[in-house]
């Protein structure tokens, strides 16, 4: 098929997307222009998001549509936003735009899509991570502002955030669910202590974040006193999506770790056995990214739906079996892991080797909701199975017993 008769193919939509990308990238060429520019341009011309309404970063329109978007403005050498923000572009922004103010959302979206504003999660609890509505940090009005205290774990990013999406209980008389609120917190104000957690991999990109009377004034509330809970599960199925939802090209991803390894292997490590393992690996990787497209031109506009936790639940299982392998293929070479230095990473987005890769996966099982939790949402919510067992569900959340 020629150019022209794919052209006659599009819809007015696409038409209309393909335009802007097309004066997007002979107006600024990636290869000429500073990235953050380039991303505010790309903004500006509602390709950021989008499914976001006009002058938030998007043209309201499909979806599926930023596929191509991004797939166009990576092939031509574009920054990737993700790389550098991958929270506030998978989670926070979305949140914002769908709960912000009007206020809010032309303050914030723009410097967050273009990387001027790092942007991380404050949701997990020492006492309340898979069970995120029992968490205890507390906001109090005081006048016009809200008083916060508390303590969040596994922050990530929070080191180099300038902003922080945090949920706070302000009414400890209602059921648990309901007495949520959410802010947005500036993470460079003085009441605000980050702390840095060492992990296996000898960086620390996580982090312990502590709130001593942080003030926050109410214009900066998403949604209203008692919405908590349901901004929280708006950031968390995004959160799903952006784990587990990725679309990778065939063959890329990190099924492409093991069959580079495969390729460099010592013939003598390279048995049937072992090669039988790698193809049922790939196969389930295809499997796994086909469901990520199918799910994806299901997708409604706005918040996405629990199918996400499908794509998450199954990648984190996938990534610790296929960087198993690469270790097994990798044989002794696989125990040499490099230097342990304590670093504090600028992104949350790969490895920079695959012993470093083994060991960071081991956490695609318990970041963004836990396999076991993905399995209830499934459960529940998709198939529509008998709800857990929850004792807690009518009572205040002051007279729930906590250790």
């Amino acid at each position: 098929m020629s150019v022209i008769e794919q052209t006659s193919t599009l819809s007015a939509e696409e038409r209309r997307v393909s335009d802007l990308v097309d004066e997007l990238l002979e107006s600024f060429p990636p290869s000429d222009t500073d990235p953050r520019t380039f991303l505010g341009e790309q903004f500006d011309r509602g390709l950021a998001w989008v499914h976001f309404p006009e002058g938030d970063g998007g043209l309201g329109l499909n979806p599926k549509l930023q596929r191509t978007i991004n797939e166009r403005v990576f092939a031509a050498g574009g920054p990737n936003p993700t790389y550098r923000n991958p929270i506030g572009i998978g989670m926070c922004g979305p949140t914002v735009a769908a709960w912000g103010s009007e206020e809010q959302k032309q303050r914030y979206l723009r410097p967050l899509f273009t990387g001027e504003e790092i942007w991380c999660q404050l949701f997990s609890e020492p006492g309340a991570g898979s069970d995120f509505a029992g968490l205890a940090s507390s906001g109090t009005r005081d006048g016009d502002e809200w008083v916060c205290n508390g303590q969040k774990v596994w922050t990530t990013l929070a080191h180099l955030s300038s902003f922080g999406l945090l949920i706070v209980r302000t009414d400890p008389s209602a059921v648990k669910h309901a007495g949520l609120t959410a802010f947005v917190v500036d993470m460079k104000d003085p009441s605000v202590e980050i702390r840095p957690l060492r992990q296996m991999t000898g960086e620390a990109e996580f982090n312990e974040v502590f709130f001593d009377d942080t003030r926050i004034h109410e214009s900066e509330m998403l949604g209203s006193p008692g919405d908590g809970w349901r901004v929280s599960l708006t950031t968390l199925m995004n959160e799903r999506v952006s784990i587990g939802g990725t679309i990778p090209q065939k063959g890329s991803g990190t099924i492409s770790a093991l069959v580079t390894a495969w390729q460099d292997a010592d013939p003598a490590l390279r048995t049937p056995a072992r090669l039988d393992e790698v193809m049922q690996l790939w196969s389930r990787a295809e499997v796994s990214r086909l469901t990520n497209i199918r799910a994806n031109q299901n997708r409604k506009m706005g918040d996405p739906g629990p199918e996400g936790s499908i794509g998450k639940m199954a990648s984190a299982d996938l990534n610790k079996d296929i960087y198993e392998a690469v270790m097994d293929v990798m044989g002794a070479e696989g125990l040499l892991y490099g230097s342990y230095e304590m670093i504090r990473p600028e992104t949350a987005m790969g490895s920079d080797t695959p012993q470093k890769a083994f060991l960071r996966v081991r956490a695609n099982s318990i970041e963004g909701g836990t396999s076991e939790v993905m399995r209830n949402i499934l459960g529940e919510r998709v198939l529509g199975l008998p709800g857990d067992v929850r004792v807690d569900r009518e009572v205040p959340w002051s007279e729930v017993p906590r250790n």
